[in-house]
């Protein structure tokens, strides 16, 4: 008679697998030619468009001087380039703030009652109204002077409608700041990945650029569960568009400095991925129109949700059975044995499938946090940061998935901050 013994292992191997199978797809599409063309491409501009940024801000009265001024910075003609501030219902000093440049000539100043990031936005772009490309920064980060024009070459065919910058967290401090840092190398490096496979489903609100046919041709911005960057984004893959991505075009952003401040931004971007992919965008998953989006950014996305959760309750258990194992034998080994030296022996090491797939899969993250870092010319040290994000992301990450899953299954409705 065979007795079956349960172990946890059978249910984490498949999205160790499955997670290694992911980053191995993105490794051969990294190293294919497109992947290297693209990530070789010099800003060279043989036009040069009307460009108009727009600037939502609410009670941002300490960020959004500076965030003005690195715009005014960009090496990009005067003539051909134009700012929309918008004040959306600020309760500090922000609309004194923004009034400091309403006589700039580049600068048009609107101050409005509250009513969402979206609307802001879309008042924004009816005053753009001489403008080939529209872009967007949020009231708290600021650019590089060259990245606007890193920008502007990637808008290289006639069907890339949108392209994303390469963002980073902006001298990081604090333990959360420095976890972030790294995190957003990673993201820099799968971003540029997926952007040649047309397989984007966000633009991030920080330096994010449209041509302004698609706001004609697909409508405006939409309250979107507080995702207004990311629905947008879906809507433009099911229109059949592209949406590209300037490696070289940095951005810069605080980054929240707390957990309860990142917390609460990481269940609205999560809600957000979640409402929109399962809702009102689900008939993109496994769609065959976009291939890669449909069939295997999408889900992955989806799954990597669900296997963080899973991976994060088999640590907690096998953190607690080896913890409680580890205590009774203690009790059964002689106090002065505990105390005394002992040769070191690699046999005595927990060598196991599971902790082998977990650490080829930390070590092809740590690779890729490099090569965003390498390709973006992102300033800051990233090996202390790193050693941050092995220690702390584990731990908190599955707090704002379990929150965001919990949220959306309950309905609960997701505050901006």
């Amino acid at each position: 008679m065979v007795i079956m013994v349960w172990s946890p292992d059978v249910y984490i191997y498949p999205f160790l697998f499955l997670a290694l199978y992911f980053e191995s797809f993105l490794l051969v599409t990294f190293l294919s030619k497109p992947a290297r063309m693209r990530r070789l491409k010099t800003a060279e501009l043989s036009v040069v468009p009307n460009v108009a940024i727009i600037v939502p801000c609410w009670n941002e009265e300490t960020t959004i001087a500076g965030t003005v001024e690195s715009l005014l910075a960009l090496e990009y003609p005067k003539e051909k380039l134009s700012l929309i501030l918008i004040n959306d219902g600020s309760t500090d000093g922000t609309p004194a703030v923004i009034d400091r440049f309403a006589e700039h000539p580049q600068i048009t100043t609107i101050h409005k009652e509250n009513g969402g990031k979206f609307t802001a936005m879309n008042i924004g772009i009816e005053h753009a109204k001489d403008a080939e490309l529209i872009g967007f920064l949020d009231a708290d980060s600021f650019v590089a002077p060259d990245s606007l024009r890193e920008i502007v070459a990637a808008f290289d065919a006639p069907d890339i409608a949108a392209v994303t910058a390469s963002m980073s967290i902006h001298k990081p401090i604090t333990l959360f700041q420095r976890m972030q840092y790294a995190e957003y190398s990673l993201s820099i490096t799968l971003r540029h990945v997926f952007a040649s496979i047309n397989g984007l489903y966000v633009a991030p609100g920080p330096f994010s650029f449209y041509r302004r046919s698609v706001f004609t041709e697909i409508g405006l911005f939409k309250h979107a569960y507080l995702a207004e960057d990311m629905e947008m984004s879906m809507r433009v893959q099911r229109a059949g568009l592209r949406i590209g991505n300037a490696i070289r075009a940095r951005v810069y952003t605080k980054g929240p400095s707390t957990f309860p401040k990142l917390l609460t931004q990481r269940v609205r971007w999560t809600t957000g991925f979640l409402r929109n992919a399962l809702f009102d965008y689900r008939d993109l998953l496994g769609n065959k129109k976009n291939k890669v989006l449909g069939m295997l950014v999408l889900p992955f996305a989806l799954y990597a949700v669900v296997g963080g959760i899973s991976l994060f309750v088999y640590g907690l258990y096998q953190t607690i059975t080896h913890g409680l194992h580890t205590i009774s034998m203690a009790q059964t080994v002689p106090f002065s044995f505990l105390f005394s030296w002992h040769p070191f022996n690699w046999f005595y090491l927990p060598f196991t499938i599971t902790t082998l797939l977990g650490a080829a899969l930390m070590l092809n993250v740590f690779v890729w946090m490099m090569l965003g870092k390498y390709l973006s010319k992102t300033p800051g040290k990233l090996v202390l940061n790193i050693a941050i994000f092995i220690v702390l992301y584990g731990i908190v990450a599955p707090v704002w998935l379990i929150r965001s899953v919990s949220d959306v299954a309950l309905g609960t409705r997701t505050p901006w901050r």
